[in-house]
C-alpha cells in the first residue's frame, strides 16, 4: 500500500477503529507546599481521575525534562533503561536481526509481545514484520521527545483496563497538551572511539487563538553507522576464517589447488585475504570478509511530526484532534555477496570437464561490487496516528465523558540484493543437463571462478529484492466516569467503557521470487489477515474507610478472525490503605489475557536458521558424547520452516504484587514492591532441541518408531540423505509450528527513593534511585515437562538485577546530573561462567545564558567501557546486552520563540 493511501485505507471500508480513553496530560509535578485541592489526573492503569500518583499498583513516571537531563537519546533510550526492562530484545545494534529498523521493550523479561505500548491511552499499529519472525510488537521510534510530557510504567497485569497484551505492564506516552511560544533545539555529538555519531533538529510549539488551542512537533534526526570494522576487538574473527574462493572434489574430498589465486586476491578485504592450508588441502581465505559488511549500528534518518488541536465549544465540551506521522530510512548489512555452486539445488555439480561431483565458492569483495555500501539492505518505515473526538460533562452534572475515534497504520519496504537466477551460469557457463540423481551438470572453466569481476559484471548478476509489509489498527470507544453515590468513607466512582475495533496486516514478498528470477527457491507467499474486536468494562473506585481505598475492574474482550471467535473476561482488585498520611500500602491482584499474535495465526511461510542446534542421532551413531561431539552446539544451526495455526487460543496472565510508599516530606520519598507474573497456554514454537532429542530416541529405538509421536516428530526433520556427494546426513531443515502449551512465570520486588536537599546558597541537590531485582524466572515447554529455572541459566540474556541512580544539582543558571546504570551478571557468550556486574555512567550539564538561551552537554558511558567477552568468540562482546560505541557525546542548544 502507497503511503499516501494509508489515511484513506484507515478510514475506508474497514472502517471500525482504535481505542479508548485519551490519557489527561497535565504535567505530574513533586510535591511542594500543602495545597488545598489538588488537581486531578488519570494515571495509566485506571480511568477514573485521582489526586496523587500512587495507587494500588506501582506507577513509574519519566517527565520529559528526565529524557535529556538523564543523558537519553530519545524515548526508546528512555525506556530500555528502565529497571524494569529486564529483558533481551533485538534491536538497531544487534546486527542480524528480522527488524533492524525497528525497537521494542521486554518488561520484567516476559518478551515484547506482553507489554501494552499506549500513546495517549490509545493503541499503536502493530509493527508490520515480526520480532525474530514469531510474535508481533510495537516499534517506539517515531515519537518525537520534544512533545512528551511524561511516561507512565504501570507493572503487572491490566487487561481489566485495556484489554489484551497488557501481561507485563503499560507503558503510556503522554504527550504535551499545550505550549507557549516556540522552541528550535538542536543536537549533535559523536563517539570518542570513532563512529556512531548522531545529529537532531526539533522546533516545537503551540498557540492559542481564542478557544482553539494548538500544539506541534517536527523533528529530523541522523544517526551514522557503526562497523565492525570501526572497533578493532571484532575487526577481525578468530576460529575457522571465511572462505572467499575455494573449489572442492566430493569424490576424493580434497580442496582443488588454486595456483596463484590467493595472491592474487591478497588485497581484498583490508589486504587480509591468505591460503588456508587445512587437512584437505588450501583454499583462499580472510578474517575480515565477513565483518567487512556487518553492521553493529544500523544508518538511520528519521522525519517525524506531530499536531494537535483542541477547541472548546462551551466550557464544558472540547473537541479534540491530533496526529503524529514519521518516517524512518535503515540501512545496514551483516553479510556480503556470496555464491556457492547450485545452491537452490544439490549445492554441488558434476564437472564434466573431470568427471567428478565439485562445489565452487566465491565471496565477492567489495572492490568488485563498487564499494562495501553496494550490497546494503534498506528499509523505508512510515508510521501514522491519528485520533479525533469530543469531551465533555454530561449535562450539569459532574459525570464526564469522552467519544473518539483513533486509527494508526505502518508500512514498511524492505529492499534486499539477491544474486540473479543466471549467477550459476556466470560462473559455470550454460548448463549441460542433469544426471540420472538430478545433479546439474557443467563443463566449467576454471579461470572464470578466480578472476576478478568488475562493478559491471557484478550487476548483472545481482538484483534487488523488494517487500512491501503493512500493519493497521483502528478503533471506536466511548467512556464516562463520575461520581455513582456517596458512601460513608466517601464518594463511590464508576468509570465505564465500550469499544469496536479492528485490525490487519499485510506481508507481501516480492513476486519474482517465486517466478524463478532471483538464485532462490520459491516459497515466499503474501502472509494477511484480519481480526475484529468488541469490548466492553467498568471501573469503580470504592472508600471502604477514611483510610482504606478499593479498586474494582472488569472488562469482556471479543476477537473475531479466521472464521472464529474467542471471548475473555478479565477483572482486577486493589487495595489502598492509609494509616497515616504520609504512609501508603498496598496490595493488587488481576487476571490478564493476551489474543493470539497474528504472526502466529496467520504465517503461510517462514524461514530461517537457528543460532545453533545439536543433532543427538548423530552424536548417538558416531559414539561420541554430547561434550566433545563435533555435532553438537554446531553455529550456526538447522534451518527452519514456520507455519501458522489458526487453532491457538488465547494466553492467560495472573499478577499480584504488594508495597508501600512511605513520603514524610514533599523532600523524602521511598517505596518497595513486590510483584509476581504468571503466564499459561503461552504461545510458542515447538522446541526445536526437543525434536531432535525426540527424533533421536525414535530412530535409536529408545521410542516407538510406530507411535504418532515419531511420525509427526520425524516428518518434522529433513536430512539430506546418507550417501549425498555433500553434508551427508545433515539437517536439511526443521518445521515447526506455534501451539498452546509453554508456562512462564517471573517474581521480584522493586524500591525506589528520591531525597532533595534545598540550600540557601549552594542551591538544590536531588538524589534519585530505582532498583529491581528477580527472585524467581521458571519456565515449562509442555504439560509434564520439567519446570527449567531460567533465572540461573547459562543461555539466558535477562538482567537478574538493575539498578538506577541519579545526582542532580541546581543552582541559579546551572543545573547538573550525574547518572548512573549498574547491570547485574549476565551469562558469557559460551555459557560456561558469568560476566561481571557492570555499570555505566552518563552526566550531563546545562547552562542557561537566559530565559530564552540554554546550552547542553552531555556525555554518555563516561568512562568508556564497552563490555567484553571473548568466551563464545567473536564478536567478543555481549552483543544486544552491551553497546560496543563507548564514549558518547553531544552538544545541545536551545532557543525559546515567543512568550
Amino acid at each position: 500500500m502507497k503511503i499516501k493511501n494509508l489515511v484513506a485505507a484507515l478510514l475506508g471500508a474497514y472502517g471500525v477503529p482504535l481505542l479508548a480513553h485519551a490519557q489527561a496530560t497535565q504535567p505530574l509535578t513533586e510535591a511542594a507546599a500543602p495545597a488545598a485541592a489538588p488537581t486531578a489526573v488519570i494515571v495509566t492503569g485506571s480511568r477514573i481521575a485521582r489526586a496523587t500518583v500512587e495507587g494500588p499498583s506501582a506507577v513509574t513516571v519519566i517527565s520529559g525534562a528526565d529524557i535529556t537531563r538523564q543523558g537519553y537519546k530519545n524515548v526508546f533510550d528512555a525506556l530500555s533503561n528502565q529497571v524494569q526492562n529486564s529483558g533481551f530484545t533485538q534491536g538497531a545494534d544487534f546486527g542480524n536481526t528480522f527488524t533492524p529498523s525497528a525497537n521494542t521493550l521486554s518488561l520484567r523479561g516476559l518478551g515484547p509481545n506482553h507489554t501494552l505500548i499506549l500513546l495517549n491511552g490509545r493503541r499503536l499499529a502493530d509493527f508490520p514484520i515480526a520480532y525474530e519472525g514469531t510474535v508481533n510488537f510495537t516499534n517506539l521510534a517515531n515519537i518525537p521527545s520534544s512533545i512528551v510530557e511524561r511516561i507512565e510504567i504501570l507493572s503487572g497485569g491490566a487487561s481489566a483496563i485495556y484489554g489484551s497484551d497488557a501481561i507485563a505492564g503499560v507503558i503510556n506516552i503522554i504527550l504535551k497538551n499545550k505550549a507557549d511560544g516556540f522552541d528550535l533545539n538542536a543536537k549533535a555529538g559523536t563517539s570518542s572511539r570513532g563512529g556512531g555519531g548522531d545529529r537532531r533538529v526539533q522546533f516545537t510549539g503551540g498557540q492559542q487563538f481564542g478557544k482553539l488551542t494548538t500544539v506541534f512537533s517536527l523533528e529530523v534526526s541522523e544517526r551514522d553507522r557503526l562497523t565492525a570494522l570501526q572497533r578493532g576487538f571484532m575487526a577481525e574473527r578468530d576460529g575457522t576464517p571465511t572462505d572467499i574462493l575455494s573449489r572442492r572434489n566430493l569424490d576424493t574430498g580434497k580442496y582443488v589447488d588454486l595456483g596463484n589465486a590467493c595472491t592474487d586476491f591478497a588485497d581484498m578485504f583490508d589486504n587480509s585475504v591468505f591460503r588456508h592450508t587445512v587437512k584437505a588441502g588450501s583454499y583462499c581465505a580472510s578474517r575480515k570478509a565477513a565483518n567487512t559488511h556487518w553492521s553493529t549500528q544500523t544508518q538511520n534518518r528519521s522525519k517525524n511530526a506531530f499536531a494537535s488541536a483542541t477547541y472548546d465549544l462551551d466550557g464544558d465540551t472540547v473537541l479534540f484532534a491530533d496526529l503524529l506521522v514519521g518516517r524512518n530510512d535503515t540501512a545496514s548489512n551483516t553479510r556480503g555477496p556470496s555464491w556457492t555452486s547450485a545452491a537452490t539445488g544439490s549445492g554441488y555439480f558434476l564437472n564434466q570437464n573431470t568427471g567428478a561431483y565439485e562445489v565452487w565458492k566465491r565471496y565477492i569483495s567489495p572492490q568488485e561490487t563498487g564499494g562495501v555500501r553496494r550490497y546494503d539492505r534498506t528499509w523505508e518505515d512510515r508510521a501514522l496516528a491519528a485520533s479525533l473526538g469530543v469531551r465533555g460533562h454530561i449535562g450539569k452534572s459532574d459525570w464526564k465523558y469522552e467519544a473518539g475515534y483513533s486509527a494508526s497504520a505502518y508500512e514498511s519496504k524492505n529492499h534486499v540484493p539477491r544474486a540473479l537466477a543466471n549467477i550459476d551460469s556466470f560462473f559455470l557457463g550454460p548448463r549441460l543437463g542433469t544426471d540420472a540423481d538430478g545433479v546439474a551438470i557443467y563443463a566449467p572453466d576454471p579461470a572464470r571462478l578466480t578472476r576478478r569481476l568488475t562493478p559491471a559484471e557484478f550487476d548483472s548478476i545481482t538484483g534487488q529484492a523488494n517487500s512491501d509489509d503493512e500493519s493497521w489498527t483502528h478503533t471506536l470507544a466511548a467512556s464516562a466516569s463520575g461520581k455513582l453515590l456517596d458512601l460513608p468513607a466517601g464518594p463511590l466512582q464508576l468509570a465505564a467503557v465500550v469499544e469496536a475495533g479492528r485490525q490487519g496486516f499485510t506481508n507481501t514478498p516480492d513476486a519474482r521470487i517465486n517466478e524463478g528470477y532471483f538464485n532462490a527457491l520459491p516459497g515466499s507467499f503474501v502472509t494477511a489477515g484480519t481480526r475484529a474486536r468488541y469490548a466492553a468494562g467498568a471501573e469503580l473506585n470504592i472508600p471502604l474507610l477514611a483510610t482504606l481505598t478499593g479498586t474494582l475492574a472488569g472488562r469482556y474482550d471479543r476477537y473475531e478472525f479466521a472464521e472464529r471467535s474467542n471471548g475473555k473476561f478479565t477483572y482486577n482488585g486493589g487495595l489502598e490503605f492509609r494509616p497515616r498520611k504520609e504512609l501508603l500500602l498496598r496490595a493488587n491482584y488481576a487476571t490478564s489475557f493476551r489474543a493470539p499474535d497474528m504472526n502466529y495465526i496467520y504465517k503461510a511461510r517462514g524461514t530461517g536458521y537457528y543460532s545453533s542446534t545439536t543433532d543427538y542421532y548423530r552424536c548417538a551413531v558416531a559414539g561420541e558424547p554430547l561434550a566433545t561431539c563435533e555435532f553438537a552446539n554446531k553455529s550456526p544451526g538447522a534451518d527452519y520452516v514456520q507455519n501458522g495455526s489458526r487453532d491457538l487460543k488465547p494466553e492467560q496472565g495472573k499478577s499480584w504484587g504488594a508495597g508501600m510508599v512511605w513520603s514524610p516530606s514533599s523532600a523524602f520519598d521511598v517505596s518497595l514492591d513486590y510483584w509476581n507474573i504468571k503466564i499459561d497456554d503461552l504461545v510458542t514454537n515447538l522446541d526445536p532441541d526437543q525434536l531432535l532429542r525426540d527424533e533421536a530416541a525414535c530412530r535409536l529405538g529408545a521410542l516407538d518408531i510406530a507411535s504418532a509421536l515419531c511420525a509427526d516428530t520425524i516428518s518434522r526433520i529433513t536430512r539430506f540423505a546418507d550417501n549425498a556427494p555433500d553434508r551427508a546426513g545433515e539437517i536439511k531443515e526443521i518445521r515447526v509450528n506455534p501451539i498452546n502449551a509453554a508456562k512462564e512465570s517471573v517474581s521480584g520486588f522493586d524500591v525506589s527513593a528520591k531525597y532533595a536537599l534545598r540550600t540557601a546558597d549552594y542551591g538544590t541537590f536531588t538524589v534519585r534511585g530505582n532498583y529491581t531485582k528477580t527472585l524467581t524466572r521458571r519456565s515449562q515447554q509442555f504439560a509434564g515437562d520439567e519446570v527449567e529455572d531460567r533465572l540461573h541459566a547459562l543461555d539466558s540474556s535477562d538482567w537478574p538485577d538493575k539498578l538506577a541512580a541519579s545526582v542532580n544539582w541546581d543552582r541559579g543558571p546551572v543545573s547538573t546530573t550525574l547518572f548512573a546504570t549498574r547491570y547485574g551478571k549476565l551469562p558469557n557468550g559460551a555459557g560456561t561462567g558469568y560476566l561481571t556486574p557492570t555499570t555505566l555512567v552518563n552526566v550531563s550539564a546545562v547552562y542557561r545564558f537566559s530565559d530564552r538561551l540554554t546550552l547542553s552537554l552531555i556525555v554518555n558511558n563516561l568512562f568508556n567501557k564497552v563490555k567484553s567477552d571473548p568466551s563464545g568468540g567473536w564478536p567478543n562482546y555481549p552483543i544486544g546486552s552491551y553497546s560496543p560505541l563507548g564514549r558518547v557525546g553531544w552538544l545541545e542548544l536551545n532557543y525559546h520563540f515567543g512568550s
